[in-house]
């Protein structure tokens, strides 16, 4: 994941990465606040951004790399359906105090919120599985 970081222009032309260089605590904070928006929903309303099954390592790998994580293309697909459906701006609106308080704007999470939209949804349509790696 370390060499991909490091050739993510590449991915990215090719549509098979995303990344967010910061803040995916905050990332993972705002879509939580969509629970408290639709509390009479079917199935799970939040995006599994730490979600997904672990990867280990081989026995050699670079212990400073992060832990893998594995998203089925079944919780892509949920993932793309979330992010399809819920309202950025209702989002928003449960969090803004406290994150312009921190210093996040809305802007800043709306990419986020587009490109988290297209990269899922693609990969739904593809019926594909996602790696995750999060770097602390």
């Amino acid at each position: 994941m370390s060499e991909a970081w490091e050739n993510d222009e590449a991915e990215y032309a090719a549509g098979i990465a995303h990344s967010i260089n910061k803040g995916w605590d905050a990332v993972n904070d705002f879509y939580a606040a969509a629970d408290a928006l639709y509390t009479d929903a079917d199935e799970p309303w939040t995006l599994p951004i730490y979600g997904g099954r672990p990867v280990p390592h081989s026995t050699d790998a670079d212990p400073s790399n992060p832990p893998l994580m594995l998203l089925e293309p079944s919780g892509v697909s949920q993932a793309a359906r979330f992010l399809a459906t819920v309202s950025f701006d209702d989002l928003w609106n449960v969090v803004d105090a406290r994150f312009t308080a921190l210093g996040w704007t809305g802007q800043e999470h709306l990419e986020h919120h587009r490109d988290l939209q297209e990269f899922y949804g693609q990969a739904a349509s593809a019926g594909h599985a996602v790696v995750k790696a999060v770097w602390a």
